[in-house]
């Protein structure tokens, strides 16, 4: 009986030992089965800077340089739904040429995407709503750049980072009035990109700062206004946009140095992902239905645009 029990004993406690580490691992890598299941033409200038996924799985994203919005269905199809018109000479800060940044889609399926060229015509948020043609709906400071977008689909009011002036701009879904909603050296570029990836989470507009490579919280107040701008997370360089795992505060940040990282409620951060799963400077993220989508633009690497699609292991 006394060997038996000293049997059970141990096994007992190399499974405890076992189930820890499973505890372990699955916290600190909760992505399995990454793949990438399409890839983009960089002659093309097909380099995907934001997403979104409608309720079927299928993906959503911006050519940032080729000035696109295309649907990527689950299967891989590619489908061009809308290319934004041509500045007569861009010049858009920080980077000289037009470029197409984040994307958001209301419940009707009308799609909104922010747009820089430098140019006072053009600059601003556009909308293509299903079988329409791109409009903006309205002008942001040509001198600006436009990036993050996020939407709250109860108040209809978009939220818009502007990385070179560090600002964060709220409008409504029905154009108009453009107003500063956030501000702060906290959002502010140290030397070439500021205030960047953009999300909306219980009851808080969430931003990045690549320059500084910060997560940063803003309450938004009873009254609609923005509260103290909270530092979240730091010590990720060239952090992008990014999108909340389900699981409370709990995020996938894309950096641009080929890497996604699990971001903590404590601040704390793991890279789940790398340039060995097919990354190529991935710039943003998007979660639904147990998937985890990653788009990658290579544009440090300069090849293998593409899209990667991991299992999130809740």
């Amino acid at each position: 009986m006394h060997a038996r029990s000293t049997t059970l004993t141990t096994l007992a406690a190399a499974a405890a030992l076992l189930t820890a580490a499973a505890t372990a691992t699955a916290a600190t890598e909760p992505l399995s089965h990454p793949r990438v299941t399409a890839h983009f033409s960089l002659a093309a200038e097909q380099q995907p800077e934001n997403i979104t996924v409608d309720r079927t799985g299928s993906a959503y994203l911006t050519f940032s340089f080729a000035r696109q919005i295309v649907r990527v269905s689950p299967d891989g199809h590619k489908q061009v739904l809308a290319t934004l018109p041509a500045p007569a000479k861009a010049g858009t800060p920080n980077l000289g040429k037009a470029f197409v940044g984040g994307i958001a889609r209301a419940d009707d399926g009308t799609l909104y995407v922010t747009y820089a060229t430098g140019t006072a015509d053009l600059t601003g948020v556009w909308a293509v709503r299903p079988g329409g043609r791109p409009h903006r709906i309205a002008a942001l400071p040509a001198d600006g750049l436009p990036n993050g977008l996020a939407l709250d689909q109860h108040t209809h009011l978009l939220y818009v980072t502007d990385s070179v002036h560090g600002v964060i701009h709220r409008l409504s879904t029905h154009g108009g009035k453009v107003s500063v909603w956030a501000r702060g050296t906290a959002l502010e570029p140290s030397t070439f990109t500021g205030a960047n990836g953009l999300k909306l989470h219980a009851g808080a507009v969430w931003a990045t700062n690549l320059d500084k490579g910060t997560v940063l919280r803003i309450p938004v107040t009873a009254r609609g206004t923005a509260g103290r701008i909270e530092v979240r997370a730091t010590g990720m360089p060239s952090i992008d946009d990014f999108a909340f795992t389900g699981h409370g505060d709990t995020l996938l940040a894309a950096r641009d140095d080929n890497q996604v990282d699990l971001v903590r409620p404590d601040g704390t951060h793991t890279a789940v992902l790398t340039a060995a799963d097919g990354l190529q400077t991935p710039t943003s993220v998007a979660v639904h239905g147990g998937k985890v989508y990653v788009p990658s633009a290579a544009y440090l690497t300069d090849e293998d645009p593409n899209l990667l699609v991991a299992r999130l292991d809740r």
